[in-house]
């Protein structure tokens, strides 16, 4: 159960799809991991690769305990930053209450070679309950000294015909100072993004499709992204494979 609650949080933050197989390197220790390529590297509803194609990998160390630690990369585009990829470490613990009833929490560490103003570190906690998550992400440190704090609200359908899973995701992202310029001169410093995802393991691969969407406006993408239809409705494909 706690690799189900922890495949869970993987998908939540490193955008890949649940992760379903694990190699037992002892009786306590596992490994889990997996490869994905995808049509973007979209993360709460905004594309870190101006809607270029993304090559992601994971691997993650769990124990018999409950605590786990990983690491996750992906190649990024930014403009205005030289980072070409992304390098993130996570570690925490991962408890089971019951088959239906989980809580994560942990703490991220966001690394971009050469592109220092965005690194930054990330505490979280993501409960799991009845097919709901629920899940709060806070940093402290991001873009030098704003501070930033993501909620969600989830649901996943997990008994569809055929092995489909649906996966279903609204979430705002909170700035401490405003970040998201307008043409007529107005601010804000929190934007909503929503996801809707379908998932299904066929030929020993992973496949997906997901429908993405921000309320900024192409201005306000510009001005924060460097692309102005990075925060626009879209659909984003992958396949993963996981050992």
């Amino acid at each position: 159960m706690k690799k189900k609650l922890l495949s869970l949080f993987l998908g939540a933050v490193c955008t890949q799809i649940p992760v379903a197989k694990a190699v037992a390197l002892s009786d306590n220790f596992q490994l889990i991991g997996s490869v994905s390529a995808l049509s973007e590297y979209s993360m709460r509803g905004i594309s870190y690769t101006q809607r270029k194609p993304a090559l992601q990998a994971t691997a993650t160390l769990t124990h018999s305990s409950g605590l786990y630690a990983g690491i996750w990369s992906s190649n990024v585009d930014n403009k205005g930053i030289d980072a070409r990829y992304e390098a993130d470490y996570f570690a925490g613990y991962a408890h089971q209450f019951s088959e239906d009833v989980g809580l994560d929490v942990g703490y991220i560490k966001y690394t971009f070679p050469k592109g220092t103003i965005l690194n930054a570190g990330e505490t979280y906690a993501v409960l799991t309950a009845y097919g709901f998550k629920l899940g709060t992400y806070y940093s402290n440190d991001y873009y030098g000294d704003q501070s930033y704090m993501y909620n969600y609200i989830g649901y996943g359908f997990r008994d569809l015909p055929y092995g489909i899973v649906v996966d279903l995701r609204y979430g705002m992202a909170d700035y401490k100072d405003p970040s998201f310029f307008s043409s007529d001169g107005s601010s804000k410093d929190s934007y909503r993004e929503w996801e809707v995802k379908v998932s299904k393991n066929w030929l020993t691969l992973d496949w997906s499709a997901s429908y993405v969407d921000t309320n900024l406006s192409e201005t306000e993408c510009l001005q924060f992204q460097g692309d102005k239809e990075s925060c626009s409705a879209r659909m984003v494909v992958g396949v993963s494979k996981s050992f």
